[in-house]
């Protein structure tokens, strides 16, 4: 099994790297509801809000959760517009855990009137 370096332990920081537990079944589809992810508006300094889902297909690895709620919370704190929080995330995800497919798709509360939806999709 891979090393886990979150699960079980103590978490009091957020990461860059997500852990990864191996995977050696058939093709399926994995959903991830992250429902409660933030950052900082990059003019306004004001926290955005909105809920992520991440779906992948995995190849030899699955994303341990833990490890990607502390991987999140990194963006809590940061300052970027939803779309490109969006971008980075699936272009991590897709370099950490290595998928056969990959979905990022963040959908913001609405700031103005207006909500955003954006969607990063890789792989075959």
């Amino acid at each position: 099994m891979s090393e886990l370096h979150h699960l079980g332990k103590p978490s009091n920081q957020p990461i860059d790297r997500v852990d990864r537990i191996d995977w050696t079944g058939g093709a399926i589809t994995v959903r991830l509801d992250c429902a409660e992810f933030t950052s900082i508006c990059p003019v306004t300094g004001q926290p955005d809000f909105g809920q992520l889902t991440i779906e992948y297909v995995p190849d030899r690895y699955l994303v341990e959760t833990k490890s990607l709620k502390l991987y999140l919370w990194r963006y809590r704190n940061e300052r970027a517009f939803n779309e490109s929080l969006v971008e980075t995330i699936a272009t991590d995800l897709l370099a950490q855990i290595e998928p056969r497919w990959l979905r990022v798709t963040g959908e913001f509360n609405p700031r103005g009137g207006i909500q955003v939806t954006a969607t990063a999709e890789r792989g075959r």
